[in-house]
């Protein structure tokens, strides 16, 4: 069984039996509080200020963090590929570089997009290969938006789909909220929380889009 956090943006605690990974910890520099949670390994898809501010407070003693990792390594027991990626439509002309952390825990296969700002290509989903769990941008402006986030759970074939970096009360970033991406859409699954289990092999058949609840503080 593993249990799935969200601190608010695209901060995940996924917590194994053993392990727990955190990914892109904001460092509470977003107008939300700063993550309550120490990672084994730390997955930061990028170093910008809403993504790695928080790489030291999250990280546990003797734990390891990577930031932009492109490649794959296996880190305290978890395989880890980053796959490269830009943060715009423009290769990265406009915001830079981005990183896809595609990892497993405990059987559970998990792809964080970061900020990605376009639709991965067909060579991109190839490397991120089969996914369990996939963590998605849905808000635009920094990343991709509610139209292209849905062209791309069609591409990368996800058996659940958990929005993230879309607006929230006391975000301070402009950014959209997740109410355009899941509109029309039948497979949605409101999750009255910030959290959820998922265990290998008891996954949906068809896929799922999980929509997580930020807690209102």
């Amino acid at each position: 069984m593993v249990r799935v956090r969200w601190w608010g943006h695209s901060c995940f605690e996924v917590r194994g039996s053993s392990v727990t990974v955190v990914t892109d910890p904001h460092g509470g520099t977003v107008g939300l509080p700063e993550p309550g949670v120490k990672g084994d390994l730390v997955l930061a898809s990028h170093d910008h200020f809403d993504h790695a501010t928080g790489l030291d407070s999250v990280k546990a003693r003797g734990g390891e963090a990577l930031v932009g990792f492109t490649g794959e390594k296996t880190v305290k027991g978890v395989p880890v590929k980053g796959v490269a990626s830009y943060h715009d439509p423009k290769r990265g002309s406009l915001r830079g570089r981005n990183s896809i952390y595609v990892f497993s825990v405990d059987g559970v296969r998990f792809c964080h997009l970061g900020d990605l700002g376009h639709v991965p290509s067909d060579d991109q989903v190839r490397e991120i290969g089969e996914v369990d769990v996939l963590f998605i941008p849905v808000g635009g402006v920094y990343t991709i938006d509610a139209k292209e986030a849905t062209e791309t759970i069609k591409k990368v074939k996800a058996k659940v789909v958990v929005p993230m970096h879309y607006k929230v009360p006391k975000l301070n970033l402009n950014i959209s909220g997740v109410e355009d991406f899941i509109r029309g859409k039948e497979n949605v699954k409101k999750i009255g929380g910030p959290e959820f289990d998922v265990e290998a092999g008891k996954l949906p058949e068809r896929q799922e889009i999980w929509v997580l609840s930020y807690p209102q503080l």
